[in-house]
């Protein structure tokens, strides 16, 4: 076995703690999956609106973008592990009042309402505490690997956890997959818990209020120009890139007339090219060439989504949107890998939640946004216009790549000789 974790793509697993992370995330993932689909399943059967669908993703999402200056700040003085498992046990209790509301038939949409809105808020304060936890796990010359075996377990996860709760919708209801759900946080709790950590780097102390403290990660922010842009991109990808996966329905149905197969088909093709841009990032041994990397990935991710959008054949379409994936992961792995790489550990915290508040925070005002502009427009015109707007930022970028370079080294080497 350890062989097999000596092989660059899976080094990460060579680190006891990143294991049991591991092995417990990816059971809790399929279970956060299963619930996402259950939880639209279940709107659209509550209500038959495809506007109340998209509402509760907006309430879901929308707390990551308010409350993450507050969530970096604790992630920066608090203990990370701590944090992380107080977020999960509130998880599964959430998840398991779901279960028991809807078993029980006493589901209604507000109930879903709010549990998604205490979900979001839960997530705000998850995501950066996990995201800037994974060095600890598995130390900085495997963080890299680490970050890109954590996006293709999501990625896993993705394709495998609609599937389940597809098959367990049909066949026996959605508070099934709630209450699967809730009692597959167990697992990622126990690995927590089962972790033999040492002594937390040293941060410096601060007399600071917290306030201060969530000023001064954006201070850092501001006076580091390569850190800015690359969340700048993750942005703008999120606002006008990544909502092509509300709009697929439209797609599948409207203009490739192939149904719930179809759309099947396309939420596949593009789970199973993130996947496979997940594992090529893993192979990676270093940062050394990644922005290239990335430049070329951004490029790509815009020219294949707009080339989609005007796509009115279903096979065309679902190979773009495989190549539309990869391209998307490779540019958000090599964007996290990066500023991670650049952010010394004591503002890692503050820097991951605006990183969270970018990628995860924007995604429902870009799909509000394309939601209104697809009744105007259209659907395949609206595609176009995002695919249009992330090329410009891939060119851009670029355009940048000399003195991205030159300012990058410079904070390596201050931050990490």
């Amino acid at each position: 076995m350890s062989n097999l974790f000596d092989t660059p793509t899976l080094r990460a697993l060579r680190h006891r703690n990143f294991r049991l992370f591991f092995s417990g995330q990816i059971i809790s993932l399929i279970g956060t999956w299963m619930e996402s689909v259950a939880q639209s399943w279940l709107v659209y059967r509550l209500t038959g609106s495809s506007a109340l669908l998209g509402l509760v993703a907006f309430a879901g999402q929308i707390p990551v973008l308010l409350l993450g200056p507050v969530a970096g700040h604790l992630a920066d003085r608090l203990n990370r592990r701590t944090i992380i498992i107080a977020t999960q046990a509130t998880f599964m209790l959430l998840a398991l009042l779901l279960a028991a509301l809807t078993l029980s038939g006493h589901v209604q949409i507000w109930h879903i309402f709010v549990m998604a809105t205490l979900m979001g808020i839960v997530n705000a304060f998850d995501v950066p505490a996990r995201q800037s936890f994974l060095v600890e796990m598995v130390g900085r010359e495997d963080m890299m690997n680490g970050i890109a075996l954590n996006s293709t377990m999501f990625n896993f996860a993705r394709v495998a956890g609609p599937a389940i709760a597809g098959l367990i919708v049909a066949q026996i209801g959605e508070g099934w997959c709630f209450l699967l759900n809730g009692i597959s946080y167990i697992a990622v709790i126990t690995g927590l818990v089962m972790m033999r950590l040492g002594p937390p780097a040293p941060r410096p102390e601060s007399e600071a209020s917290p306030w201060q403290n969530i000023r001064d990660g954006y201070i850092f922010i501001g006076q580091s120009r390569p850190v800015r842009n690359l969340l700048a991109m993750i942005a703008l990808l999120s606002f006008a890139g990544l909502p092509f996966i509300v709009l697929l329905p439209i797609f599948a149905e409207e203009i490739l007339h192939s149904g719930a197969k179809g759309l099947g088909l396309l939420m596949s093709s593009s789970g199973v090219g993130a996947t496979a841009g997940a594992l090529l990032l893993a192979s990676r041994r270093n940062v050394v060439g990644l922005s290239r990397w990335l430049s070329m990935a951004a490029v790509t991710f815009a020219v294949a989504l707009a080339t989609f959008a005007w796509s009115t054949n279903l096979w065309l379409s679902a190979a773009l949107l495989l190549l539309t994936g990869f391209a998307m992961m490779v540019q958000i792995g090599s964007c996290n890998t990066l500023i991670q790489s650049m952010v010394p550990d004591h503002y890692r915290g503050r820097v991951m939640a605006v990183y969270s508040m970018m990628l995860i925070g924007m995604n429902p005002l870009g799909a509000m946004a394309s939601g209104f502009a697809a009744a105007k427009w259209g659907a395949p015109l609206t595609i176009a216009a995002g695919a249009g707007l992330c090329l410009a930022a891939a060119l851009t970028f670029v355009a940048l790549l000399p003195s991205f370079h030159k300012e990058a080294k410079v904070l390596l080497d201050r931050h990490h000789g």
